[in-house]
């Protein structure tokens, strides 16, 4: 069956996995196995699958937490005549071919994303079937389970409560190739709910054929330009890591623009230009994709041959999670760390993004608890404070805990108390901090980086590799031509974002006191605005971070400076409006009183058109802080703005559009109240401008 498997009738076993199929197969057992990228672990569940099916066993589930992970496995099966089918978010059209299938039993292998675990059809009509008939449970990358892994994701924890509910007679396997002894620890205590024996199979991670590095560069200008001058010094075509979305699009830009084959890959990018991209790589059409960690996990090009980083992850295990994607099937690859200034404010926030809020968390219950039923998400927003994306984290990690529990028209409150553990979460921050701190000390050692990797990982066999820039001298030029550098200067001052206007109210605002819903009138709405840049850009990104930043972290209320104020001119040269602004109007601003006023005086003087002067405060002004989710920022602003009479007059008058500005669209309800408020005024048209755009 391997040699069906592999395509070759010479194949043998690896060190261990005969061991690991023999303990699924035959003893039915509970097992956990830590081996390399590269080492064949799918080729164990694979083989022991087939095993299985040919003694009359059910199908196999595998949890799998990435679609480009689900489409090579889907693809590996293939090959190996194993009939794979998948569930996830991609291929909803084929739902019920696949469940059609299942039923015949036709099926040996299905694939699920953790999140399909909580779907309520799923959860409540497909799921119990398949415990019935399944004939092995896989989790794949398992370190996903643990709060200690790098790559902690809530879904993850309720496979505990699957095992639980398995027949005794089903064998279970977790598989990954990068967890330390604390992660493989809370993984077997998991996989032993119910008193089961657990076989561990831990072998060597390092990689042989990985020659590690680090530059440091003083700059993000100094980085760009590093890759542009040696981009093609390596060999094959690799992945650039970068941390944010911004930097992976601004870096991509970058590199088309000089004539190299590239293609980004974030969480932007959407699902069908994700599996083009990936092909592309794996095909080596392009020289690299430019991607966050969303090409992480199982991406699978053995002959991949290199990985730069541009910006480090904030752990040497998550490091080595995504460098490992090189040389698996090679003798050499190249892996380089471009360390960056900002690395650590990315770090902090990371850190505690999955860690639930208890005042929040304990809001979430309260108004669960007091519908007496199911509350949609976009409902719950009007009730509580919090934005889309952390509501959900929170929905889950309330879920997993047993608090709460999705269900047809939303989530409902389950009646179990819940407690918020802090001292669980102190210890989980605590360790994420030390590991940024060890991430920091890989960038700094003059020891051997792949010793100093492997030993993160609590690998007992670390030992020096002879061929990373410590053990063998710097393998990569530090040099940088000065036409790259000038082409990195220039992308770095690029500068212009659209600011695009809010055209839906967001729903439930009745129970906020604002008596509006649905869609925005044309007469209230705001024109597509622009913005200097994103606070995540690689450019202005950090100068104006520091500007913007609160008073004691670097930021402090001065006026614009000179060259800030010429990157606005251009923006406003390049806008391309139907229309061109006839005055200036800013916003009252409490943190940025100077900066704003400047900025709008500045504006005006060089566009030479008057300055109508601010909008005044009505009833105090905005209330709460910024940030929160849509309904609560609209109520916070709604009403809350008023134009003097003398402006009122001005407006009245006006033959054209008015320049709106501000220092930091964020939610961009200020802007859009704003700008329904001057529109109410007589203003024909509103055109928004700000400093920066949050994302």
């Amino acid at each position: 069956m391997l040699r069906r498997l592999v395509g070759r009738g010479d194949a043998v076993f690896h060190e261990g996995q005969f061991e690991a199929i023999e303990a699924l197969v035959d003893g039915g057992r509970r097992a956990l196995v830590v081996q390399r990228t590269g080492w064949g672990k799918s080729a164990v569940y694979f083989v022991a699958s087939l095993l299985l099916r040919a003694r009359g066993a059910g199908p196999t589930l595998i949890v799998s937490p990435l679609l480009a992970l689900m489409r090579d496995q889907v693809a590996a099966a293939a090959r190996a005549g194993v009939r794979a089918e998948a569930i996830n978010s991609a291929n909803a059209l084929e739902w019920g071919e696949v469940a059609a299938k299942l039923d015949a039993d036709q099926v040996d292998v299905l694939l699920v994303s953790p999140e399909r675990l909580n779907n309520p059809v799923f959860r409540d009509q497909q799921l119990p079937e398949l415990v019935r008939r399944m004939g092995l449970l896989v989790i794949d990358e398992a370190h996903c389970i643990s709060d200690w892994g790098h790559d902690f994701r809530p879904d993850y924890r309720r496979i505990k409560d699957l095992i639980s509910v398995l027949p005794a007679s089903v064998p279970v396997l977790a598989t990954t190739a990068t967890a330390n002894e604390r992660v493989v620890h809370d993984v077997q205590e998991q996989l032993a709910v119910g008193g089961a024996d657990v076989f561990t199979l831990r072998g060597p991670l390092a990689r042989k054929s990985l020659r590690l590095g680090v530059l440091r560069l003083p700059s993000p200008r100094s980085q760009l330009a590093w890759l542009l001058t040696h981009l093609e010094d390596f060999q094959g075509s690799g992945i650039i890591y970068t941390l944010t979305v911004s930097a992976a699009e601004d870096v991509t830009r970058l590199l088309r623009e000089a004539g190299h084959n590239v293609l980004a890959y974030s969480g932007r990018t959407d699902t069908e230009e994700r599996a083009r991209a990936e092909q592309a790589l794996k095909d080596n059409q392009v020289k690299a994709l430019v991607a966050t960690s969303a090409l992480g996990m199982g991406f699978d090009k053995p002959d991949l041959g290199f990985v730069v980083h541009v910006g480090a992850p904030s752990s040497p295990v998550a490091y080595y999670q995504q460098v490992g994607r090189a040389g698996r099937g090679t003798e050499n690859a190249d892996v380089l760390l471009l360390p960056g200034p900002e690395d650590r404010e990315i770090w902090r926030y990371f850190a505690t993004a999955s860690m639930p809020d208890e005042q929040r968390a304990h809001a979430v219950l309260a108004e669960l608890e007091a519908a007496g039923g199911a509350l949609s998400v976009p409902a719950l927003e009007a009730r509580v404070n919090l934005r889309r994306t952390p509501l959900e984290l929170l929905l889950k990690v309330l879920a997993v805990d047993g608090a709460v529990q999705r269900v047809q028209g939303g989530w409902a409150r389950t009646g179990q108390p819940w407690f918020y553990d802090a001292e669980r979460y102190s210890r989980v921050a605590a360790a994420r901090l030390a590991e940024q701190n060890s991430m920091l000390e890989y960038e700094f050692t003059s020891g051997c980086r792949m010793e100093f990797l492997a030993r993160a990982l609590d690998d007992p066999e670390a030992a020096p590799c002879g061929r990373c820039d410590n053990c063998a001298g710097p393998w990569f030029d530090d040099a940088i031509d000065g036409q790259a550098r000038d082409s990195a200067q220039a992308a770095l001052g690029r500068v212009g974002v659209e600011l695009e206007p809010r055209l839906m109210w967001p729903g439930g605002m009745d129970r906020l006191g604002v008596p509006v819903k649905g869609k925005l009138k044309p007469g209230e709405q705001a024109l597509p605005g622009r913005a200097l840049a994103r606070l995540t850009d690689l450019g202005w990104g950090g100068r104006l971070r520091t500007l913007l930043s609160p008073q004691g972290e670097g930021g402090e209320d001065r006026p614009i400076e000179d060259a800030m104020l010429q990157a606005c001119v251009q923006v406003l040269a390049q806008w391309g409006w139907a229309e061109r602004p006839v005055a200036v109007v800013s916003l009252p601003s409490r943190r940025h009183p100077a900066l704003v006023a400047s900025f709008a005086q500045g504006i005006a003087r060089v566009g030479r058109l008057p300055y109508l002067g601010e909008l005044e405060y009505r009833q105090g002004g905005p209330r709460g802080d910024s940030g929160g989710n849509s309904a609560f920022r609209l109520a916070a602003v709604w009403d809350q703005f008023a134009v003097s009479p003398a402006m009122a007059e001005q407006l009245a008058a006006a033959p054209g559009p008015v320049l709106l500005l501000d220092d930091l669209a964020d939610s961009r309800w200020t802007i859009t109240e704003a700008a329904r408020v001057l529109r109410a005024a007589g203003a024909p048209a509103v055109l928004p401008f700000v400093l920066a755009v949050a994302a």
